[in-house]
């Protein structure tokens, strides 16, 4: 699936340099400095050479890149995408959370 947060991946966390981060995705490291020029990955450092990308922003990659290569869409436009793929994630988990807690209260009607 294309968005980020769609599939159960292990919690793993990672450190990639800006090299490590590129072979990892199979692109060049100008594609990764484009990614995170449009705000698609946010690396901690203050340039380049000391960027660590984790592994949000290697999901978040992979994501954007599929997105161009397999729709033709933009830098610009896939991080748009990415970020509204986010957001319906974070919706969709606050929604489970909110149906938990009423449907868990005592004396709340459960659905059938």
């Amino acid at each position: 699936m294309v968005g980020t947060g769609q599939s159960k991946q292990p919690d793993i966390e990672y450190s990639l340099s800006l090299v490590e981060i590129s072979r990892c995705c199979g692109v060049e490291t100008e594609a990764i400095l484009v990614l995170t020029a449009e705000g698609v990955l946010s690396p901690q450092g203050s340039n380049p050479g000391e960027w660590r990308f984790g592994s949000a922003d290697l999901n978040r990659a992979l994501s954007a890149l599929r997105l161009e290569r397999d729709l033709g869409i933009n830098p610009a436009g896939a991080a748009l995408a990415i970020d509204l793929l986010d957001e319906m994630q974070h919706l969709r988990e606050r929604v489970r959370m909110l149906e938990a807690l009423v449907f868990e209260q005592p004396g709340a009607r459960r659905k059938q």
